[in-house]
């Protein structure tokens, strides 16, 4: 027996008493596969019922494609009910973006010209919801015929599709232009909310329309003033109110209307002004009106009283109970403050007193007009309640907070003591979500403020104290403890009560920051700055205690704090004399250019290389100038000078033009690249560096190092050492001997291969200062040769080695701990 199919309420209910996915979905394919057996059965009474299903089952989410063909078969049958469920699954199964939907022009045709005015009237809706341009075009002549005449429901529905036949074919705005004149005389007002709608479409197309709708401004004004003193009406009143679809529909197109044109402005101000004191705000349909004169208000040039009564209206939104009102009411006053800023100013409270509203968006919307709202007169007040709010909001509007406050403050502070104590609250409140620039910018602030070093010092101190956590205080806090600690030490602040802090305590929290798990790398790395530079005002027990506290870093994973523990370990052991000026406190710097004493700048709480600059001893204690030498420094191998050095030829080989830096780059260099460079020549002792490029490895970098000794006695011992970035690889090759001997004997040489696989450039840091006698090259910033030697044996003969320090390029770093090998 066969089974039964289900009728449209069956299947509903059964469905919806699934009590799985999967058993729905077994009935929906089962109840599928049915209606399109059905489909290609051509069954003709069951096609409506299975349509019906198909468009229901489509409704759930599951494909119903194969009933497209079915809809135009049930749109040209003449039954009424057939025709309904074909429009209804044209207007869910078919777009414009398929082919299909043109087999409906001819149908949709037919039945614009049909005697019923249903059957119209579905047609109609139908062209409107999914008609092309081509059908537009093919049906415009009959959709304005029955706009102009017919029964008003017929009209009606003619008007509207008329509208969307100009928004989709703007170049049929002229064939409207008529109707629309016409219609903005009838009575009802159905039709007359279409024509206005229609009329502000092809205004929005056609300029020339424009200027002739402009004509019609008295007009609109008469309907509109009916329908505010105009009294309750049954067949229009909503909530009191006189077709407020209509009021709105005839405010969008007086503002389109009066756009760029003083005269028509004038014309309808005293309307709007009527309309914006005679509406009730008690319902949200008089809100809707409002809002939509304060468009038209702004929009237009209307008077200065009427723009300060449209935010005012605005202002009212504000404390309404709806949030929605309120959200509307912020995004408005934001658009229109620049415009309007005064009038807009005099709602401040009121939109600070929206920061406490429940709802997120409405929240935030506060925030952003709250930051626009700061000013000179009102930066004071306006920060103090941002700066409450920014201790209770929730995190993700913390960091648009705390980043508008440092704006704010940045832009309007009245003075620099005011800026500093409101930034120091922001990074004590929600230092974790501070932009990334707030440091340097800090520090820049507090280093201009001369006057103030002890009183920010004085501050971060005690912010500090209270807690480590807040990493963006703590670089600020330790940044200025090393460069203004020795006020804190004397106790010396004439802003506040002055507080002298103890060497031992202030060295204690010190340590607490750089043993902090919560510590950041940077954080300990301007800590370690910090404690090198109070040991310049310290003695005794506390620099001993620094210096331990350095040298446990000196074996540091992190390169960083590696690099500068050695670096600051080596001052104290071979160049304390020299600690005190190469850790003097930073110049005043300039955000765009050179520091107020030379024209090299330095990041705030980033120090120089300690090795950078430091001249040559002599035995008396006394600094030596430095040499000047047209040796270019070893290290130039691997990064690019500031400036062109020419390099001193040794032999008759031409020496090649540019940087010994190129013959590591990804240049083309000749097939063989020669040049000569000598790197140390002091002290009888003389080390040059060849180097040549292979043809057909343009990676690979051959340095043969040559070291004579012109002395009377032999260097015994002696050992090169070199270390390079992790992106290079380094191959040093056997020596030809390990003593050098006197007296003009045979040189050693050792080649050196280093290959650049991935052709990374270079950038350089100051070698750390050798032991005993040292020679130092340094130019431009770039790293240099450190060749150290001792006269250690007792027969006098010279014990030294080579060092080639600190390489370091933009992916990696690598030190080399170069010791001696007596």
């Amino acid at each position: 027996m066969p089974e039964v199919p289900l009728t449209l309420p069956v299947l509903i209910r059964t469905i919806r008493n699934a009590r799985t996915q999967a058993e729905e979905r077994e009935l929906v394919q089962r109840e599928s596969a049915k209606i399109r057996g059905a489909f290609r059965g051509d069954e003709p009474d069951s096609r409506a019922s299975n349509l019906a299903k198909l468009l229901y089952i489509h409704m759930l989410g599951y494909p119903a494609y194969f009933g497209q063909m079915e809809c135009l078969k049930l749109i040209a049958s003449q039954k009424f009910h057939e025709k309904r469920i074909g429009y209804l699954g044209a207007a869910l199964l078919l777009d414009e973006k398929q082919d299909t939907h043109l087999l409906l022009t001819n149908s949709i045709k037919n039945d614009l010209l049909h005697p019923s005015a249903w059957v119209q009237c579905l047609a109609l809706s139908t062209l409107g919801s999914l008609g092309s341009a081509a059908m537009f075009r093919d049906l415009a002549g009959e959709v304005e015929q029955l706009a102009r005449v017919g029964q008003p429901s017929v009209r009606r529905k003619a008007v509207v599709c008329a509208v969307h036949i100009v928004r989709k074919v703007p170049d049929l705005t002229d064939r409207f232009v008529a109707l629309g004149e016409q219609l903005l005389m009838d009575r009802s007002h159905g039709i007359l909310h279409g024509a206005v709608m229609l009329i502000a479409e092809v205004c929005e197309q056609n300029p020339q329309a424009l200027e002739c709708f402009r004509k019609r401004v008295p007009q609109l004004i008469g309907i509109l003033h009916n329908l505010v003193v105009a009294g309750y009406s049954p067949d229009h009143s909503i909530s009191g109110i006189s077709d407020p679809f209509l009021q709105v529909q005839t405010l969008r197109l007086l503002r389109i209307l009066g756009r760029e044109n003083e005269e028509i402005s004038d014309a309808m101000n005293d309307a709007l002004a009527q309309v914006a004191t005679n509406t009730e705000t008690t319902r949200n349909v008089g809100n809707a009106i409002l809002y939509e004169t304060v468009l038209t208000i702004m929009g237009v040039h209307s008077a200065s009283g009427l723009r300060v009564l449209a935010i005012n209206i605005l202002g009212r939104f504000l404390v309404n109970k709806d949030r929605n009102i309120r959200y509307v009411a912020l995004a408005s006053l934001q658009k229109l403050l620049q415009a309007e800023s005064s009038a807009v100013q005099r709602h401040r409270s009121t939109v600070l007193a929206c920061l406490t509203d429940p709802d997120p968006t409405v929240k935030r919307r506060a925030l952003k007009l709250s930051l626009a709202l700061v000013n000179s007169s009102n930066v004071r007040a306006t920060i103090k309640e941002l700066l409450d709010f920014l201790g209770t909001c929730a995190p993700d509007l913390k960091s648009d907070c705390a980043s508008g406050i440092f704006l704010a403050a940045e832009k309007f502070s009245p003075n620099k003591r005011w800026h500093i104590d409101t930034v120091l609250q922001v990074l004590t409140t929600a230092a974790s979500y501070v932009r990334d620039d707030s440091v340097p910018n800090l520090t820049y602030l507090i280093g201009g403020a001369k006057e103030l070093h002890s009183y920010a010092v004085q501050q971060l101190y005690e912010a500090l104290a209270q807690d480590i956590s807040q990493q963006p205080l703590v670089q600020v806090a330790t940044w200025c403890i090393g460069e203004y600690g020795h006020l804190l030490l004397a106790g010396s602040c004439e802003e506040v009560a002055p507080k002298q802090v103890d060497p031992e305590e202030m060295l204690s929290l010190l340590e607490r920051v750089l043993q902090s798990h919560l510590s950041l790398p940077a954080t300990r790395a301007y800590a370690l700055t910090a404690l090198m530079k109070l040991g310049t005002h310290l003695q005794g027990n506390s620099i001993n205690r620094i210096r331990r506290l350095v040298s446990i870093y000196c074996s540091c994973h992190d390169i960083e704090l590696q690099q500068r523990a050695v670096e600051y370990n080596a001052l104290f052991r071979k160049y304390d004399h020299l600690r005190a000026s190469v850790l003097e406190k930073m110049p005043l710097l300039d955000k765009g250019g050179d520091s107020e004493e030379g024209s090299e700048r330095e990041q705030p709480g980033r120090e120089m290389s300690i090795a950078t600059d430091i001249p040559e001893v002599e035995p008396s204690g006394r600094s030596k100038p430095p040499e000047s030498s047209q040796v270019s420094d070893l290290l130039d191998l691997l990064g690019e000078p500031a400036e062109p050095s020419p390099l001193q030829p040794l032999t008759d080989t031409p020496v090649a033009t540019g940087s010994v830096l190129d013959l590591l780059r990804d240049l083309k260099p000749p097939a063989c690249a020669l040049s000569r460079l000598v790197v140390y020549d002091q002290d009888e002792l003389l080390v040059e560096f060849s180097m040549e490029r292979p043809p057909l490895e343009p990676t690979l970098l051959l340095i043969t190092a040559t070291v004579s000794n012109r002395g009377p006695e032999d260097v015994a011992a002696f050992s090169l050492q070199v270390a390079v970035p992790k992106s290079f690889q380094v191959e040093l090759l056997a020596p030809s001997g390990s003593t050098v001997l006197g007296q003009g004997g045979p040189p050693i040489t050792q080649v050196i291969r280093i290959l650049n696989p991935r052709k990374v450039r270079i950038t350089g840091r100051g070698p750390t200062p050798g032991i005993g006698n040292s020679y130092q090259q340094q130019r431009n910033g770039l790293p240099g040769v450190s060749v150290t030697w001792q006269r250690g044996l007792p027969i006098g003969r010279l014990t030294g080695d080579i060092s080639i320090l600190r390489c370091r390029d933009s992916t990696s770093s690598v030190n080399s701990n170069c010791g001696r090998n007596d």
